[in-house]
């Protein structure tokens, strides 16, 4: 009868007790799953699949075809071998991440899990020698009581865990939150932004960089530029979300 209770009757109490809500529009859902939005909300988000540029990660529009490299990248080199998302950064997915991020709400955090591993199943990454989140400067960590792109790395690659390593990499300038800002202007704000600590843990390792969003890349390159400065043998980019422009 216990089990029975456990097995049955528990997650249905749970349900009416706390029913699981939708991320993005708050409509109930009658049980707990994995990946947090409603059917109608799930519709709208776009799980990152081929063909991609073969370097920054960019979809293209186009269904069938084979991967190759985008306009920007035919002609612009990256400090990273190649940037690979799981979602498109766009309603709902948006949202979730600026509540996450800003709101430090971390209710999400299971469905970003599950859609980056829906992803990561279809497209796997090259196995790391060290994972490194994006650093934040001492003062936002301060204001924001957390790196996000480290609890990012230890949900969405629990297998990992123990290559991760948030000190590898610093934030040590101040800068102006790239939000409002355009490419151009992010690259110069993260100009010289990072060092590497520990030079010896990196030298010659394959190093997956993580994140939570690729708008321009600007953040990621700067950090890749320094991390194969210190003679990481490559650097690969994984974000949660991609802004899809263009």
């Amino acid at each position: 009868m216990g089990k029975s209770i456990r097995n049955g009757l528990w997650p249905a109490l749970l349900d009416i007790l706390f029913p699981e809500r939708c991320l993005a529009c708050g409509t109930g859902m009658k049980s707990h799953e994995n990946i947090s939005y409603c059917a109608s909300c799930r519709q709208e988000i776009r799980l990152i699949c081929e063909p991609f540029c073969i370097t920054c990660g960019k979809p293209f529009d186009q269904a069938g075809g084979a991967n190759h490299l985008c306009g920007f990248c035919l002609i612009n080199d990256w400090h990273f071998q190649q940037a690979r998302a799981a979602v498109g950064y766009r309603s709902p997915v948006t949202e979730a991440v600026k509540t996450f991020k800003y709101g430090g709400k971390m209710y999400g955090l299971a469905t970003f899990a599950a859609l980056a591993q829906q992803y990561l199943l279809a497209q796997p990454l090259p196995d790391p020698d060290v994972i490194v989140p994006v650093p934040l400067h001492n003062k936002r960590l301060r204001q924001r009581g957390f790196n996000q792109a480290f609890i990012l790395s230890k949900k969405i690659f629990p297998e990992w865990k123990h290559k991760i390593d948030p000190h590898i990499l610093f934030r040590h300038q101040w800068s102006r939150p790239q939000t409002s800002l355009t490419g151009a202007e992010r690259r110069r704000n993260v100009k010289n932004a990072f060092k590497v600590g520990r030079p010896d843990k990196i030298k010659n390792k394959k190093v997956l960089l993580v994140d939570d969003v690729f708008t321009t890349g600007a953040t990621v390159n700067e950090c890749a530029r320094v991390l194969m400065g210190s003679h990481a043998s490559e650097v690969v980019v994984f974000t949660f979300a991609r802004a899809i422009v263009g």
